[in-house]
């Protein structure tokens, strides 16, 4: 069944087969449909022997900091303005925007028709740096994403997606030529359990990370810990040891659970247990590792590793005392590693 057809055109990312099938290349699941089906995002579609992607809308849009993505290596204290739009290509019973990423939820904001360029030309307005295709998974919109980019660069605007990683070759190069920066949430390190909770295939998300981070993008990582489901020593010790043997220099932020959705029989996560999970990721090797929306958490600062150094300080989203030269230069003269300028 398509989904808001009106707000849709043909897609890039797809290979048309027999009898009318496609198969999409958005995203990892590289489904195929038979015309008049819908792929697992729910909002990709084939109509006719041709597939149909989101197109022209968002489901909101908001400025927000970019350390709110979050982002700690990538323009301190920048403005965003991130947007959304619908669907989802994976369904984590943890999911805290699954008003949105649900096509067929109850509560379901409203569409706003917008072009690309108006989108950019209001970002730029608002003062925004940095365009974030966000609130869903951006993969599954990487057209619409891409478009929204392409306007936004032609006025000075980075560009950045907050994402599960599902990606694949084809959504990675459509992609690099207008994006700059690219959040990977990494939900765990058990196969089983990815594929039960989340419906993703764990071998898949880690070479999207391995395909986003050869690609040149500027990666960050986050993981929200979740008591009784990945915050296991063993678990964590390997997620860390998997980010630091692509590059010590990944900066992985280790995030709180507070129940939601259709996970709801546990607690918040304690700060004690993202103190100590970065102590395992600091230990398996990783320069900046990060404790987030814990108030007053330890562990939000950014320190030189060579001379030890506090050189970005911050308070919740705001960034305080700065201390980086140009290019990312610690005073020691160490370079951190990121997107400063």
């Amino acid at each position: 069944m398509a989904f808001l057809p009106e707000l849709a055109r043909e897609a890039a990312l797809y290979e048309k087969l027999a009898g009318g099938r496609v198969r999409c290349s958005a995203c990892a699941h590289r489904c195929s449909m038979p015309d008049g089906a819908a792929g697992i995002c729910g909002v990709r579609f084939n109509q006719g022997g041709r597939l149909r992607a989101p197109w022209g809308y968002v489901s909101g849009a908001s400025p927000d900091p970019i350390e709110k993505k979050p982002f700690f290596h990538a323009l301190p204290g920048a403005r965003t303005l991130s947007f959304g739009m619908y669907g989802c290509n994976f369904s984590c019973g943890f999911c805290q925007n699954w008003h949105i990423s649900g096509v067929k939820a109850a509560g379901r904001p409203a569409p706003e028709a917008v072009s690309a360029e108006d989108l950019a030309a209001a970002a730029q307005a608002a003062g925004a740096r940095i365009l974030v295709s966000t609130y869903n998974e951006p993969l599954i919109t990487a057209e619409w994403a891409a478009a929204v980019f392409a306007a936004g660069k032609r006025r000075g605007l980075r560009a950045a997606f907050v994402s599960n990683g599902y990606a694949t070759p084809e959504s990675v190069a459509l992609l690099r030529p207008v994006m700059d920066l690219w959040k990977v949430d990494l939900k765990g390190f058990d196969a089983a359990k990815y594929a039960k909770v989340c419906g993703g295939r764990l071998e898949r998300v880690l070479d999207g990370i391995r395909q986003i981070k050869e690609a040149g993008f500027w990666l960050e990582v986050v993981t929200l810990l979740i008591p009784g489901y990945n915050d296991s020593d063993a678990e964590v010790g390997e997620m860390a040891a998997f980010l630091a043997g692509l590059s010590p220099d990944i900066p992985w932020h280790l995030t709180a659970f507070h129940p939601d959705h259709n996970m709801t029989d546990r607690g918040a996560t304690p700060p004690a247990a993202l103190y100590r999970a970065r102590e395992l990721g600091l230990s398996r090797g990783l320069r900046y590792v990060y404790c987030g929306n814990v108030p007053g958490a330890a562990g939000q600062n950014t320190s030189c590793p060579a001379c030890r150094r506090t050189v970005i300080k911050r308070e919740g989203f705001s960034v305080g005392e700065y201390l980086l030269g140009p290019g990312g230069s610690c005073p020691c003269g160490q370079k951190i590693p990121g997107v400063w300028d």
